[in-house]
């Protein structure tokens, strides 16, 4: 598996999560806001076959006060459970009018708060 696909499918599995919990991307347009990685790492354990099925688990790594700067890590899984890899990713909360960062609104900081 390419660096890149586990990146996609980290991407892939919170925002998932999100619109499973009232927030998909269609209300962070509403909202004007989005997510921006700053840092991701990959750590890598065991290789994967081509067409394997892999579980990926979603955590929370590390989040701001007001919720505007957090962590999340992803790991990912074999069937049997096996650690394959990990994304653990450093990011925030961009106010897509004024371009910098902002605290999250209340729902997304519930939302993150139960990660």
């Amino acid at each position: 598996m390419r660096n890149t696909a586990y990146l996609d499918k980290s991407a892939d599995v919170r925002m998932m999560y999100f619109a499973e919990r009232g927030l998909p991307a269609s209300e962070f347009l509403r909202l004007k806001i989005g997510s921006v990685i700053m840092k991701d790492e990959l750590e890598y354990l065991r290789e994967v076959q081509l067409l394997e099925e892999l579980i990926v688990d979603l955590a929370l790594a590390g989040l701001a006060k007001d919720g505007n700067r957090f962590v999340i890590k992803n790991g990912f899984f074999r069937d049997d459970g096996k650690r394959i890899a990990s994304v653990t990713g450093a990011g925030g909360w961009l106010d897509l009018s004024l371009r910098r960062l902002i605290p999250a609104p209340p729902l997304l900081l519930k939302v993150l708060q139960e990660i």
